[in-house]
């Protein structure tokens, strides 16, 4: 993790916990991975903004020339508020837009993700270029609830439904000239061999896509254990796969990449403090109660999602790593059997203890692998816990504050007295 104990007991004393820490030199080092992902004719990267929409990591990836991808109105207007020009923004939602019409009017690039989302753009824009989002029956993740594809996604146009599509563009005179698809998590390198020839295929029955985007979903190694998507393997295969299909076909098509955990969950942190360690028994386990859990991170609850977590004197010392090592739960603050941030793998309903040093109250608990899913995501507001603070590492021992902590006040101000 790129915290060290002094940093993390300089993060408690400035702002508090618990706090999300960003670190900027970790965000610039994966942009610049992604960029780099080895394509035939061109690749635009596209930053999935759902994974951390805070501004101060959207102005970053302004300035280092990422264009977004954003999956709701809402999220559209906080790229704009965040600087980014309306043609370097793309709306893919899963909801039909309700302000369609001005952000197409004003250079937002739209993917129909559904038939009736692909009608009510041709019944605004008659003859305008339009991108379409197809399942193409392919999923991956490493749990169901992260896999966009297959039949058990409702994610795009089911690719059996294409020619639907195609005579529903025609009557509209609209011209389909980009092809999104997605699939989910997965690191295999064949695995994407597969998607960039299933959405290679369905480009060949779309005559005129200049633009095949093949989404994210890149795997993302939070623990030491688990692999992360190797971006150099994965795209030499998608670039040979682009290849062959300009020898097969004699046409060049541009790729797109939307990485979001890729690109930030690595670069975040959360830094919480250890409030009551508590036991049940021999035969039960020793809990450490933070305040820090599924109001900052639902990943381990909601999917039973694996993060770093490690034990720090809260004088900031290295003196926790000289304590004895006993198995620890982490559970969060709430009145919720379910908020445990060390659930079993996969299984949110089982628990993991970690082996770490003993925990004492008034610990520093930093958790990693915290940038993604995580702030964006979070229970804020159960138990009436307030959204924590957000804060940037520029560089090493350097912070600034990117959002304050959440007041009592902020949260209730738009309640209204009953008449």
């Amino acid at each position: 993790m790129f915290l060290s104990p002094a940093e993390a007991a300089e993060v408690r004393k400035r702002f508090g916990t618990p706090c999300y820490v960003y670190d900027r030199p970790s965000l610039e080092a994966a942009a610049g991975r992604a960029t780099a992902f080895p394509h035939a004719f061109g690749v635009t990267v596209r930053y999935a903004m759902k994974a951390n929409s805070c501004r101060a990591v959207l102005t970053l990836f302004r300035d280092l020339h990422l264009r977004v991808d954003a999956s709701s109105d809402f999220e559209v207007e906080r790229a704009l508020r965040a600087g980014f020009q309306p043609e370097r923004i793309a709306l893919t939602s899963q909801a039909p837009s309700r302000r369609l019409r001005g952000f197409v009017e004003g250079g937002i690039r739209f993917t129909a993700c559904s038939l009736l989302q692909l009608e009510r753009f041709g019944e605004a824009f008659p003859g305008r270029d339009v991108t379409i989002r197809v399942n193409p029956g392919l999923g991956s993740g490493a749990v169901n609830r992260v896999n966009t594809g297959g039949p058990a996604s409702s994610f795009g146009i089911w690719y059996e439904q294409l020619d639907e599509a195609m005579a529903l563009a025609e009557r509209h005179g609209v011209v389909i000239a980009g092809l999104h698809t997605h699939i989910g998590s997965g690191s295999d390198p064949t695995v994407w061999t597969r998607v960039a020839r299933m959405a290679l295929e369905i480009a060949e029955r779309l005559p005129d896509v200049i633009v095949v985007s093949l989404g994210g979903g890149f795997k993302v190694a939070r623990l030491p254990e688990e692999e992360g998507t190797d971006l150099a393997a994965v795209g030499s295969v998608v670039r040979e796969e682009f290849l062959a299909f300009r020898e097969r076909t004699g046409r060049m098509l541009d790729l797109e990449i939307e990485p979001g955990a890729y690109l930030v969950a690595n670069a975040g942190a959360i830094v919480a403090t250890c409030v009551d360690v508590v036991s049940t028994g021999r035969e039960g386990y020793t809990f450490a109660k933070l305040d820090a859990g599924m109001t900052e991170l639902l990943r381990p609850s909601l999917y039973g999602a694996q993060h770093p977590i490690d034990v720090v004197a809260g004088d900031g010392t290295p003196g926790a790593s000289q304590r004895d090592r006993v198995p620890v739960v982490f559970v969060g603050p709430c009145c919720e059997t379910g908020d445990v941030l060390t659930p079993a793998p996969g299984d949110p309903e089982g628990l993991s203890p970690r082996l770490v040093p003993r925990p004492e109250v008034g610990d520093l608990i930093v958790i990693g692998g915290a940038g993604a899913y995580a702030a964006a995501m979070a229970a804020t507001g159960y138990n009436s816990y307030p959204a924590a603070a957000e804060v940037m590492r520029v560089a090493a021992g350097e912070f600034t504050l990117a959002r304050r902590r959440q007041t009592l006040e902020q949260a209730l101000s738009n309640e209204v007295e009953a008449e």
